[in-house]
């Protein structure tokens, strides 16, 4: 890809606003063309006072000096008048544009990122993601508000006064604008050269990103081990490659304005020295030679600026090209139009035929895995970790996809399926309970946003948590903090279950759901998981054996296969590895 490349796919994206693109350049444009007016109104001024009856306004009429004064002070305030509306217009038009793109940009990044697949999300650091959603969009966002509107009028500045140089005089203009080829060419290759420094720079910040959020997330964990002071190294070397890769991209972009100056330098030198000449031997009016001094000095100050505008650039396309990669990345979930209704869903059996699965770089987890989950049925799944009790959970959700066989489910494979569709039929509640940082009322009509207060509070006396709600002080108005850590994890675990009963999907899931409670909590959780998974097609996972004790039918999972299937009773006469658990778990084995 090419340097312009990113900003070409920037304009690409932001092509619905080209309307609002072209009035915020012209506004900008014009601004500058009225900024650029007053020193052709001083080489008038200086005109009049040295020439009086014979300047360059006389030859139009206007004969009076006097009035040839009163005349330029009317068309500066006319011009100033004309220069402030318009830098009001573009200041209006860039900043909104810069917000509005910021915003959608922000959106449609989210919106994609969440129709990934759980397998993209396994590759990817959250930090990282968090810092695209939030900092690299924040980078553009400046440009926008700032930079864009900089290039424009130095862009404007160079044309304008290169052509007033030309028409006063082309022996000046040569020598004044000579320097300005250099400048543009050492720009491109400043750019250059500073587009893999702020890369890395926008790569590191991901990773300190990264880190931060692991830390603040495992806080307890940090406390527990007393190893904050190995966190605090971790931080310190990251935040050290960050600084350095940001004093390799600043040891480069700040000596782009020193540079240049030296450049302008050259050019007012000659423009002083020859222009001053041609005036002394009355080849150049002296009103002329004014405007000549004053323009290049209106050209120096842009330009001096101009490292400044592609260090914004610059750090913006590299944050733009974060963004657009996750933006165009491909989504790794097809989905068809297959739209069964609940009734038939209900009475569907699921079938796997044939599957397999491995997670990328690693063995397989199903090579040929065969079983059917009946409709109505709760089937419970046990095993020792890593068997494959959770990817099969995966697989169902379509947070994974086989890379053989297939999955039946109420007529047609799970691809086929609309993928909303599909998830919106299962209710799950994860071993890992994600409450939201509001309150309990609202944490449990997450399963159904529609749905009443009463309907809410009925789903939590289903699942037994309407006790430990009624005696908090703000009862359901109760705010659970983030991640729910105001909340025990027996007490979370039910807003969970009550959050799943309140969904009333035809396929309930449960993934470990009494694995951090107490006996007295998991005798509660038992009852509420009997009683919402009645009628209903219910998978349950648990390595407590009490869970799934009541189970239809019950699957123990070795290595990927099933072993052993068939109710507690049957398995217990078995006398084979869930027996063995059983035992175990029961206290009547020590092995």
């Amino acid at each position: 890809m090419t340097e312009t490349g990113p900003f070409r796919r920037l304009l690409s994206y932001m092509s619905p606003h080209r309307a609002t693109i072209r009035l915020a350049t012209f506004c900008s444009v014009v601004n500058k063309i009225w900024d650029l007016a007053p020193p052709l109104l001083i080489g008038l001024a200086v005109d009049v006072v040295v020439l009086k009856e014979d300047s360059m306004l006389a030859s139009y009429g206007l004969i009076n000096p006097w009035h040839q004064l009163i005349f330029l002070s009317a068309l500066t305030f006319l011009i100033w008048g004309l220069e402030s509306l318009f830098e009001y217009f573009y200041g209006i038009l860039w900043r909104n544009l810069a917000q509005t793109v910021q915003h959608e940009l922000r959106l449609d990044t989210f919106d994609h990122v969440q129709k990934q697949g759980m397998g993209w999300f396994d590759e990817r650091q959250k930090g990282d993601i968090l810092a695209i959603l939030n900092d690299d969009i924040n980078q553009l966002e400046r440009f926008l508000d700032k930079g864009a509107n900089d290039l424009l009028q130095v862009s404007t500045t160079v044309l304008v006064v290169g052509a007033v140089f030309l028409m006063i005089s082309w022996e000046v203009a040569l020598f004044a604008v000579l320097p300005i080829p250099l400048i543009i060419w050492g720009s491109f290759r400043y750019q250059r050269s500073l587009e893999p420094r702020y890369a890395r720079v926008r790569s590191t910040a991901g990773k300190m990103n990264a880190l931060l959020e692991n830390d603040l997330s495992g806080m307890s964990t940090i406390q527990s081990f007393t190893a904050e002071e190995r966190e605090m190294k971790r931080v310190e070397t990251l935040s050290n490659e960050y600084r350095d890769a940001n004093r390799e991209a600043i040891r480069l972009s700040a000596a782009f304005t020193p540079l240049i100056r030296m450049a302008i330098l050259c050019g007012f030198t000659a423009t002083l020295l020859l222009g001053g000449w041609m005036a002394l031997e009355g080849v150049l009016a002296i009103g002329a030679y004014s405007v000549l001094v004053f323009m290049t000095q209106r050209l120096l100050w842009p330009l001096t600026r101009l490292g400044e505008t592609f260090d914004l650039y610059q750090r913006a396309m590299a944050s733009s090209t974060r963004v657009l990669d996750v933006l165009s990345s491909p989504t790794e979930i097809t989905q068809g139009n297959h739209v069964p209704e609940l009734s038939v869903i209900a009475d569907a059996d699921i079938v796997l035929d044939r599957v397999g699965f491995a997670y990328p770089g690693r063995e397989n987890v199903f090579s040929d895995l065969s079983l059917e989950i009946k409709a109505g049925h709760t089937t419970g799944v046990v095993g020792s970790t890593g068997a494959g009790k959770t990817t099969l959970i995966r697989l169902l959700l379509r947070f994974a996809e086989p890379n053989k066989g297939e999955i039946q489910w109420a007529g047609a494979p799970l691809p086929k399926w609309n993928l909303p569709h599909l998830r919106s039929s299962i209710a799950m509640v994860d071993q890992h309970i994600t409450l939201f940082p509001t309150t309990i009322l609202e944490n449990i009509r997450y399963g159904n946003p529609d749905a009443t207060d009463e309907e809410v509070k009925q789903s939590a006396t289903v699942a037994e948590a309407t006790g430990f709600i009624e005696q908090l002080p703000d009862r359901w108005d109760t705010m659970v903090g983030e991640g729910g850590h105001r909340l025990s994890g027996g007490q979370r675990q039910r807003l969970a279950i009550a959050r799943a009963v309140l969904k009333d999907a035809p396929l309930l899931i449960l993934d470990e759901a009494t694995s951090a409670v107490d006996n007295e909590t998991e005798a509660a959780l038992q009852r509420s998981i009997g009683r919402i998974s009645e009628g209903r097609t219910t998978v349950i996972i648990a390595h407590r054996l009490s869970t799934v004790r009541n189970a239809n039918r019950i699957l123990v999972f070795e290595n990927g296969n099933v072993i052993e299937d068939g109710s507690h009773d049957d398995l217990v006469h078995l006398s084979g590895t869930y027996a063995r658990l059983w035992a175990v778990q029961t206290g009547i084995s020590q092995r």
